[in-house]
């Protein structure tokens, strides 16, 4: 084990010295960034994906000198690319051919709405409405005409969890934001090229300003990410303090108002009761959407729910602190990033999961509630208040759950917010909780800046040190990622509404993070990432409950490959007894653990039909030995199908006895047609000895809307649990046009 940590060590550090046979090729001329103008037409482009030869583009002077970002940064693009903007005061057009010179090696994958477009040919560009250089929508696709789309808050910055089929997302990066737009795509002896008609209406922005625009083009045969206003190493297309302009709009303000029921059916069987039956309900409910102001949006939700969302990924809680599963649910995912304050996964002051979930994951039924959000000049606003039904077997109360929400933003990468979250109990005076707090960032050129916030809590209960705070500092530019933090929970706070990872503690942190590109053109290695990071965490009696020194370098090659070899050297100070094993069988006792472990990461270039992720973390832990192993090997057939098997191994061999915790999940994905799918997630946690099922099925119509019909069956122990059918239609009628 420690010559596997020796070894380990050796190569995380491998990459450091290097830096003297490496050019600096993350210094771009970032003062002047392009500028691009769109069109006012009257005659209307057909949207079938043919560019060339329709007599609208024709008649627009194209744009599209793209720059690499990989795997030779700084030089030009290896294929021509043509962007093409124009507009009504009803739509936003734009045009891109990409040309290619083996339009047969072209890349494809999953075909559904949102499906990952890092590891296929594709096209994508950001809109910053509001020319603010800090919020902005995503739009893009691939040859196969894939609808995607996101939010993206705070450049991205403050990102969880981002992926739609793995779950949710907390600020920063938000995909599962869903704007009712047409794409279509063409391919020939050209390349390809693709056409998006994008309502004015969708869209949130200020009349009478530029707006700030980027784009991106991968080319896969030679994996390559190209930019049109150019980006610094490290950085990507959410950086829209980087982006260019996009002039010559002269947008009216749009009418906006939708109205989107739903209908559902569902049989439930919960094997748990004592005489389990079928039991068959019937729902309506459903949202309406209402633009108040081009750039302020009202939500109005009843009988709110969410049956057709996947279920959550199985975890096994190894440590005495909470696990994290994130928000999927869509109503309570548009404007995320508006509404989040505190340290993702950590210290989240508001929780949107405290709403309709109870702790244990049972459900609690939403009656309604409303949302206000959007932009007054500067000014980000958010009011959101939903209301809960009573469940009196659960010991449930019926619930007000209200956050206002207000950040201004000032010039250079600045601004300056407030936010007060409130849970207030409907049937008793002294059941209420209450978060305040303030944040700000400062902004320091456009390579650094300042963050932060303050918050106290408010209940009945007489506590003490009701409070938490954070302070970080953090520089990206020139090839570097540095970043220095503090983090302070109270042993009194207490946001009911919101996630703590840990109670009552102290945390140092810190990174160093170096992106080192070998000089050398034709080298294989895209990039070394030598990095040393470093997070504590204290109690208010000065006992360090965890240590985790992290020594590592990342080694990417061009080809896609990747092997990350690091070592952690870790401290662990139990105060209290736990059971780790969740079985009463292996006790950790009181002390303080200090150990080290080596850690292996390896993944193939994704583009592939066949590709794999292997993770070996073996060391100490708790006065014994850790191995944990994990696995997940991933296949597509075209842009059809694909499958993904993930095996997660967790063997302990500690002083008061050994234990094993397995997880075993599978993705399956068939794509019949983009807006056609076919879904399964099935997993079996052997610590909880679940069996659980997924299966989803989807025909979407607008903006994720549709029929979607749903089966959930699990199995604890061999014995049948809760389970479900629903079968749910939901559409939108666009009553403004």
């Amino acid at each position: 084990m420690y010559r596997i940590t020796r070894l380990t060590l050796f190569f995380s550090v491998l990459g450091m010295p290097l830096v003297i046979f490496a050019q600096n090729t993350a210094l771009i001329d970032t003062g002047e960034r392009p500028t691009a103008k769109a069109v006012a037409i009257e005659a209307l482009p057909t949207i079938d994906g043919e560019v060339l030869n329709d007599p609208v583009w024709k008649e627009i002077e194209p744009f599209g000198d793209l720059t690499q970002a990989q795997p030779n940064f700084g030089r030009p693009a290896s294929e021509k690319t043509e962007i093409r903007i124009a507009y009504t005061k009803e739509t936003f057009y734009l045009s891109v051919v990409c040309f290619d010179s083996r339009p047969e090696d072209l890349v494809v994958s999953d075909a559904r709405r949102d499906a990952d477009l890092d590891n296929t040919d594709a096209f994508l560009f950001i809109l910053d409405t509001y020319k603010d250089g800090q919020n902005g929508f995503v739009f893009g696709t691939n040859s196969l005409a894939v609808e995607y789309d996101a939010q993206v808050d705070n450049e991205g910055q403050g990102n969880f969890n981002a992926n739609r089929q793995q779950g949710g997302t907390i600020g920063g990066f938000n995909l599962n934001w869903d704007a009712a737009f047409e794409v279509k795509t063409q391919v020939g002896d050209f390349g390809w090229s693709a056409e998006f008609a994008i309502p004015v209406r969708t869209l949130r922005f200020q009349a009478g300003k530029d707006w700030g625009i980027n784009f991106r083009r991968n080319i896969r045969k030679t994996n390559e990410i190209v930019y049109w206003a150019a980006m610094p190493v490290g950085l990507d297309l959410k950086r829209l303090s980087l982006a260019g302009t996009l002039t010559g709009l002269d947008l009216p303000s749009p009418g906006n108002l939708k109205l989107i029921p739903y209908v559902l059916g569902r049989m439930d069987k919960d094997f748990t009761a004592t005489d389990p039956k079928n039991r068959f309900d019937a729902e309506v409910g459903g949202d309406v959407k209402f633009s108040v102001t081009p750039s302020l949006t009202l939500d109005l939700t009843y009988n709110t729910d969410f049956a057709q969302v996947e279920v959550d990924d199985q975890q096994v809680n190894l440590d005495r602190f909470n696990l994290f599963f994130p928000e999927k649910r869509p109503f309570f995912l548009e404007n995320a990033g508006l509404f989040s304050v505190g340290s993702p996964g950590e210290v989240d002051l508001f929780f949107s999961r405290r709403i309709g979930i109870g702790d244990n994951g049972n459900i609690v039924p939403i009656i309604g509630g409303a949302r206000l959000s959007g932009k007054l000049n500067r000014t980000n606003v958010g009011l959101l208040s939903m209301w809960t039904e009573e469940v009196s077997d659960k010991g449930i109360e019926e619930n007000n759950f209200t956050v206002a929400r207000v950040n201004h933003e000032f010039k250079g990468r600045t601004a300056l917010g407030a936010v007060f979250i409130n849970r207030e109990g409907l049937q008793s005076s002294d059941s209420y909780n209450r978060t305040f707090a303030l944040d700000g960032k400062l902004g320091l050129g456009r390579k650094a800046r300042m963050s932060g916030f303050y918050a106290r809590t408010e209940d009945p209960n007489d506590t003490i040190n009701a409070h938490s705070l954070k302070f970080q500092t953090d520089y990206n530019w020139n090839n570097w990622e540095l970043r220095a933090g503090y983090t302070e929970v109270g042993q009194g706070f207490n946001p009911e509404v919101g996630f703590l990872l840990r109670q009552s503690f102290r945390k140092p942190e810190g990174l160093v993070l170096y992106h080192l590109r070998p000089k050398n053109p034709d080298a294989k290695i895209l990039e070394y990432r030598p990095h040393i990071s470093y997070r504590g965490y204290w109690n208010f009696d000065d006992f360090q409950e965890t240590g985790f020194l992290h020594v590592d370098n990342h080694f990417e090659w061009k080809s896609g490959n990747e092997l990350h070899t690091g070592v952690n050297f870790t401290t662990e100070g139990v105060v209290e007894a736990f059971d780790i094993s969740r079985t009463g069988r292996v006790i950790v006792d009181p002390g303080v653990y200090r150990h080290a472990e080596s850690q292996l990461i390896f993944f193939t270039n994704q583009s592939n039909p066949w590709s794999v992720n292997i993770r070996s973390v073996i060391g100490g832990s708790f006065g014994g030995t850790r191995y944990q192993e994990s696995i997940t090997g991933r296949y597509r057939a075209g842009d059809k199908f694909n499958a993904d098997v993930t095996f997660l191994y967790n063997n302990f061999q500690l002083p008061n006895g050994d234990f094993t915790a397995n997880i075993l999940s599978t993705r399956l994905s068939y794509a019949f047609q983009p807006n056609i799918y076919l879904q399964g997630l099935i997993q079996h946690n052997t610590s909880d000895k679940l069996w659980a099922a997924n299966v989803r099925f989807g025909w979407l119509q607008q903006a994720n809307t549709g029929l979607f019909v749903v089966w959930n069956y699990n199995l604890q122990d061999g014995d049948p649990l809760n389970n479900s059918f629903i079968v749910k239609y939901t559409r939108i009628f666009d009553l403004v046009k």
